[in-house]
């Protein structure tokens, strides 16, 4: 026998590997951080020795759930303007909030408090976008989870940066810090057309290119935000892109609710990756994405939440089924965006997107070991026909039991392993009677 770390076996595996298969009674066996195999059980059993073996008879193994879109400290702001129009919401609301609150101690508590939402609602890697991003990444380092990190540009000043060149230049020194790092990887994340000018995108598509990083942009995310720009420019945003070379592999658009059809065609020849955020934009009445369409077009679409001031969680449970659900409504067609298709979304998809498929995504011999199991065997998934189902439409975060991340177990038993569950609640609390007094 072979003496591997840990073995897990499970009623069902959903590896989202090629074809969507639906592994029963099967097991995944995991040394260091990597997937060794994935067999039958009681193949297992007779082929592998673990230090940690542990049976999951009512569960659900899938592959970690990939969160292609957040604001991790804006945690802190949960419900603290809702009901709001999206540019009143920014502009008189969040941005002033914003200039107010945000420091270092904010995004350190703030994302320690995302973190333990993502971790127990079965996330094991998010895509960020915000201010002090290096120490969103020291924070999910020191917490055991995936993160890329977005460089944050925006023209205008803020407290971590006066001016776009200044972002930028930040922004690398924070990318050189983690660019070894296991479970770090970097993005450039400016803000959007409507606050970053053509030259600073223009640098930051030459630095991507050298640096061979992504690049994540809030674009198109409502019709306002077009018609302004129209006017002003005599042209829409994503045209501005293309003029400036930027709309190509490397692009994680995000939202891109007001798409023409000639606009959707583009993008299928670009190559482009599209992030869509369902419930932050049926809240904000920011409009519809055409997933359906941009699904049927080979267009690659990954899951997002945004952040919890929008959402008002981080919920990527919830979001596969809101995913699911408006994308049927907006198509006219029960049968556009199939559950197997949502978690596609919300895990290889997002993986495409951020250039890390290759390690995770799917549960699959030689990636790294990040598994979520969720417990089936609850009244509110009870009969169970088809596992890919019941995951999309019917379960919620609650039933996540255990996370791994690259083999470690960072949630055991719903109980975080590496984080301090109540002290992190307390430093919201703190934080929300000082926003709150002053609100």
């Amino acid at each position: 026998m072979t003496n591997i770390d840990t073995l897990l076996h499970a009623r069902w595996i959903l590896p989202v590997s090629e074809g969507d298969p639906c592994l029963v009674n099967h097991s995944v066996a995991i040394h260091e951080d990597r997937i060794v195999e994935i067999l039958p059980t009681e193949t297992a059993k007779a082929s592998y020795q673990a230090a940690v073996e542990q049976d999951y008879t009512q569960h659900a193994l899938i592959p970690g759930l990939i969160n292609a879109h957040t604001h991790a400290a804006m945690s802190l702001f949960r419900g603290l303007s809702d009901d709001i129009a999206l540019m009143d919401w920014l502009q008189n609301h969040i941005w002033p909030a914003e200039s107010k609150w945000v420091n270092e101690d904010f995004v350190q508590c703030g994302t320690e408090l995302a973190v333990a939402e993502m971790l127990r609602s079965g996330t094991t890697c998010f895509n960020d976008m915000y201010f002090f991003p290096d120490i969103t990444a020291r924070v999910a380092n020191n917490a055991g989870i995936r993160a890329c990190i977005g460089l944050i540009v925006i023209d205008f000043p803020t407290v971590w940066a006066s001016n776009a060149d200044e972002y930028i230049e930040k922004g690398i020194a924070a990318h050189d810090s983690f660019r070894n790092d296991d479970l770090i990887t970097t993005t450039f994340a400016p803000h959007a057309p409507y606050t970053v000018s053509d030259q600073p995108l223009e640098k930051i598509r030459s630095f991507a290119h050298e640096m061979d990083i992504p690049i994540t942009m809030h674009i198109h995310e409502t019709a306002h935000e077009v018609e302004e720009a129209v006017e002003k420019t005599g042209m829409r945003p994503l045209q501005r892109l293309f003029d400036l070379g930027l709309v190509g592999p490397s692009l994680l658009a995000v939202h891109m609710t007001q798409l023409q059809q000639n606009e959707i065609d583009s993008l299928v020849d670009s190559g482009c990756h599209i992030v869509h955020c369902p419930e932050s934009n049926l809240k904000l009445a920011s409009g519809f994405c055409p997933v359906s369409e941009l699904h049927s077009r080979g267009i690659n679409v990954a899951l997002g939440t945004d952040g919890a001031a929008s959402n008002n969680d981080l919920d990527m449970l919830g979001e596969m089924r809101c995913a699911a659900l408006v994308a049927k409504g907006v198509a006219a067609d029960p049968t556009a965006l199939p559950a197997s298709a949502a978690l596609r979304m919300a895990t290889i998809n997002g993986a495409r997107a951020l250039g890390i498929d290759n390690k995770v995504g799917s549960l699959e011999a030689g990636k790294q070991a990040d598994i979520v199991a969720i417990n089936m065997d609850r009244i509110e998934t009870t009969p169970l026909y088809d596992p890919v189902s019941h995951l999309v439409y019917s379960c919620c975060r609650e039933q996540v039991s255990d996370v791994w991340i690259a083999g470690r177990h960072v949630l055991k038993n719903r109980v975080l392993t590496g984080m301090d569950e109540a002290g992190i609640r307390q430093q919201a609390h703190e934080w929300s009677r000082k926003i709150g007094s002053e609100d």
